[in-house]
């Protein structure tokens, strides 16, 4: 008697691959993000200032302008990146931060992830160049923050079935 053989075919989903964004888009992504955020403090703190005749000329680090600029400057980057999952200038380039860990970027991720982002772009500059040496592209901020940053557009070929 002939025995059937049953072949079981498998197929495993693909997982996604990600291109991960490297240091000089990601260079290039932040300083059009600060091109922005001079542009909406020329825009709105200044005149809004000029307006309430606040000084803008004040000496010191904590005088109501630098304030209102760093509140500017840092909630820019945490909503666009809690909100967009994007800055403006990473837009531009088509990256994306993505959770390594979550389906979404929750609140408390994005705003560690750029507290500890900004400080160091405002400290030790240095280390962004990390970015550059790691598998995943990620930077200081992205390995605290479990999070990488990805090219948007990135499609990967699969497999063709007959």
């Amino acid at each position: 008697m002939d025995e059937m053989q049953t072949t079981e075919i498998r197929r495993t989903v693909p997982q996604p691959a990600f291109q991960y964004g490297g240091f000089w888009m990601r260079f290039w992504a932040y300083l059009l993000d600060l091109a922005v955020i001079a542009a909406v403090g020329g825009i709105i703190v200044k005149p809004l200032f000029r307006a309430l005749d606040l000084q803008l000329s004040a000496s010191g680090i904590f005088t109501h302008v630098n304030i209102a600029s760093a509140l500017v400057f840092y909630l820019y980057f945490v909503l666009m990146t809690k909100f967009f999952g994007q800055t403006l200038g990473k837009m531009v380039f088509g990256l994306k931060v993505i959770p390594l860990n979550d389906e979404r970027l929750s609140w408390s991720t994005v705003i560690f992830r750029e507290w500890i982002g900004r400080y160091i772009s405002a400290t030790i500059w240095i280390l962004y160049v990390i970015a550059a040496f790691t598998p995943k592209k990620q930077a200081l901020h992205d390995m605290f923050a479990d999070t990488a940053v990805i090219h948007e557009r990135t499609q990967t070929a699969e497999p063709a079935y007959s």
